[in-house]
């Protein structure tokens, strides 16, 4: 699936409980039809010098910019974000079509 593409890539503060943020997350995405598919993951195999601190990647795949800006608008994404801009201590954040170079098999 090539698409549109929303990629976090996060530091969560210390006193953040994770578990939570994932769970919202999760509902997210799951109350939202636009979002086609959602993959994240917690770095277990980077040297902190290279990962810089950043411990959670995020993607969410939309059928084209169109889906991802009605995302954006949602009124559940709009409450969901405040509560995760709260909970992060560093972000990196890229919306941006994607190119299949190798499908999945």
């Amino acid at each position: 699936m090539a698409g549109f593409k929303h990629l976090l890539i996060v530091k969560f503060k210390e006193d953040v409980v994770v578990e939570d943020i994932l769970k919202g997350m999760q509902k997210l995405v799951s109350e939202i039809d636009a979002v086609k598919s959602f993959e994240w993951g917690q770095d277990i195999e980077g040297e902190e010098m290279l990962r810089q601190g950043f411990t959670h990647a995020f993607l969410m795949t939309f059928e084209d910019k169109q889906g991802y800006t009605a995302f954006v608008g949602h009124p559940c994404h709009v409450e969901f974000s405040a509560t995760f801009s709260t909970a992060i201590d560093k972000i990196v954040l890229l919306d941006f079509p994607s190119v299949v170079a190798k499908a999945a098999t």
